[in-house]
């Protein structure tokens, strides 16, 4: 006689997975060794000087040659937010379809139902874990400056997002683990379990994103959570939301057409999974919502300041135009089939859509990537001024990679202040390359130019050196637009100097944005 195989209850099989992948992670992480050295979950409110510390500092260098360091972090985070977007709303359309295969009798549910998580946790659990961790590497690696301001500003916030996406990933294994033996109402309890902590890690990540852009009431009070619920946080969010349910079910009309079924039960999964696409609907309130609350500065970046970012922004529109007209008119008021490929294509549109969103959310910041608190070249507005006295590279400890193939000490120099100064955003020779800005200015405009950085383009932080060091920056464009020659003449005119100390008076060591706001032309 065969005792009756025992069916295990919802609260057994979230503790199985805590204990199998769970723990193991916690005991492994270095939280304890952290815990004891971060301030109270209550302490979150800081003092401008910890903000704005008036050391220099100086990370070590990361160089890509010839690609631009933000193309790398930018492709990154596009495939990251794109996986991630895809789990927050796949979440939610699993909810729903088990919804209706018990409430509605919905057979066909279930069987899209497993097909869809094992998408799901393939490309969730592995990809967006593994180009999660890519994110923090290159971060780390390229603006450590920046990522180290978030996490001192944030740490309980992220420790926060951390907990629900642990919640995530256990509830998600459990139900692949366990979800033939659980019970109908254990199934639908763990699903709404892993699409709220789903969501909740957007809700987090959400806060300290959108506050990059607008801190709000952070800049003067520095206080976490007002930075945390910013101007933008609501928009941000609920448009977040829609886009992630949107790809979620344009993947799940890949997955349909993956499955071996009946045209007709095919067509049947498709006309379901397409329904909530119906909250497209809601994009074009969303984006004029986030658009109406961003700096007026950043406003006119996308509305046709900046070419690059309105050209971004179009694309973005565009993709999202054509799918949510296909969708609302063709899914769901015409009930039409489509195939796989052209399922595939509506995913692509949407993969640009997010793309040319994510350019233009960077892109807007600019010329800081937290504003009014760090430029994007990583230095402080307090920190211009005094690298106007001692130098940008005065005490920089690093060493210039190849220095021998530059001819003068000029020119090393040069490539000095191209390091610490421009490098995030541009290269010499490769993407955004600097020889190519500048290439038809004389030497004198390169001079004013560069003086005048933040007047010659606003959305450019101030220079933030001596005129010397704007001078050995002028001579190495001058030496690599001659082709990088093995001597080089330089240029020690102190006349020169001079002209360029009188521009870099002129031009102050405020930002445009900033001087704007002081005047009372721009809010902050």
């Amino acid at each position: 006689m065969h005792a009756t195989p025992r069916i295990p209850s919802l609260r057994r099989s979230v503790a199985s997975s805590v204990r199998r992948f769970f723990l193991p992670y916690v005991a492994s992480s270095l939280l304890p060794s952290v815990a004891t050295s971060l301030p109270s979950p209550l302490d979150i409110t800081h003092a401008p000087t910890k903000i704005y510390p008036m050391d220099l500092i100086y990370y070590p260098v990361t160089v890509f040659d010839y690609v631009m360091k933000g193309a790398v972090i930018g492709g990154m985070g596009i495939v990251h937010v794109f996986i991630a977007q895809f789990a927050i709303g796949g979440g939610f359309l699993l909810l729903y379809f088990e919804w209706l295969a018990q409430r509605r009798g919905m057979t066909l549910a279930r069987v899209f139902l497993d097909s869809y998580f094992k998408a799901l946790v393939l490309i969730s659990f592995v990809a967006g874990a593994l180009t999660g961790v890519g994110m923090w590497f290159t971060t780390i690696q390229i603006s450590p400056r920046t990522i180290g301001l978030m996490v001192d500003e944030f740490h309980w916030f992220w420790a926060t997002e951390w907990t629900f996406f642990c919640l995530e990933v256990v509830s998600g294994y459990t139900f692949y683990r366990y979800r033939a033996s659980l019970g109908g109402r254990q199934r639908l309890a763990l699903l709404a379990l892993y699409s709220f902590a789903a969501w909740m890690s957007l809700f987090w990540i959400n806060g300290i994103l959108s506050w990059q852009l607008t801190p709000g009431e952070w800049s003067t009070s520095h206080n976490a959570w007002a930075g945390f619920f910013n101007p933008s946080f609501w928009p941000s969010l609920f448009f977040r939301t829609v886009v992630a349910i949107t790809i979620a079910s344009l993947g799940a009309c890949i997955v349909i057409n993956t499955m071996k079924l009946e045209r007709d039960a095919r067509a049947e999964l498709i006309h379901v999974a397409a329904r909530p696409l119906i909250c497209m609907a809601a994009m074009p309130v969303l984006a004029a919502w986030f658009v109406a609350v961003v700096p007026n500065d950043s406003r006119a970046w996308i509305l046709g300041g900046s070419p690059a970012m309105t050209l971004f922004m179009m694309m973005a529109v565009g993709a999202s135009v054509a799918i949510g007209l296909y969708a609302l008119i063709g899914l769901i008021r015409e009930q039409l089939y489509i195939n796989g490929a052209t399922a595939t294509l509506l995913a692509g549109l949407a993969f640009v859509a997010t793309a040319g969103g994510e350019f233009v959310r960077e892109g807007v910041r600019k010329p800081f990537t937290v504003r009014e608190a760090l430029y994007s070249n990583a230095i402080t507005p307090d920190e211009v001024a005094r690298m106007r006295a001692v130098g940008s590279t005065t005490h920089d400890p690093y060493p210039l990679r190849d220095a021998d193939a530059y001819p003068t000490d000029q020119t090393r120099l040069g490539a000095r202040v191209f390091r610490v100064q421009c490098s995030i955003c541009h290269t010499l020779e490769g993407m955004n390359g600097l020889s190519h800005l500048a290439g038809t200015w004389t030497t004198e405009q390169k001079r004013m130019n560069i003086a005048k950085l933040q007047m010659t383009k606003p959305f450019m932080p101030p220079f933030a050196g001596t005129a010397e060091e704007v001078e050995a920056l002028v001579q190495l464009l001058e030496w690599q637009h001659a082709g990088r020659p093995d001597s080089w003449s330089g240029s020690s005119d102190p006349d020169a100097v001079s002209r360029i100390q009188t521009w870099l008076d002129e031009a102050g060591t405020e930002s445009m944005v900033a001087a704007r706001a002081s005047e009372g032309r721009e809010p902050r």
